[in-house]
C-alpha cells in the first residue's frame, strides 16, 4: 500500500522544480516536476518526496481528517491545517 500525504506549498525555489512544504509545522523539501502550474499555498498530494497531484483545500481537510479518525497520522495535524 502506498501512501500520499496532503501538504501546503509554502514556497517555491528558483529552479521551479523543488518546493517547501509544511504539514502541521513540519516543513520539509520535496520535488515538485511532475506537478505543472504550482504555486505557494497551493495543496499537492505528497509521496516519497515527489508532489503527485495538485488538490483543493477542501479535499486536503478531508483527507486528512479521514486519516486522523483511522489513526495513520496524529489529529493535531489536520487542525492545524483548518
Amino acid at each position: 500500500m502506498c501512501l500520499a500525504i496532503p501538504v501546503e506549498i509554502v514556497s517555491i525555489k528558483a529552479d521551479d522544480e523543488t518546493a517547501l512544504v509544511s504539514l502541521n509545522g513540519i516543513k520539509k523539501e520535496i520535488s515538485i516536476a511532475l506537478v505543472d502550474d504550482v504555486e505557494v499555498g497551493d495543496f499537492v498530494l505528497l509521496h516519497v518526496g515527489y508532489a503527485l497531484n495538485k488538490i483543493s483545500p477542501e479535499e486536503a481537510e478531508r483527507t486528512l481528517a479521514i486519516m486522523a479518525e483511522s489513526g495513520v497520522i496524529e489529529q493535531t495535524v489536520r487542525e492545524n491545517l483548518s
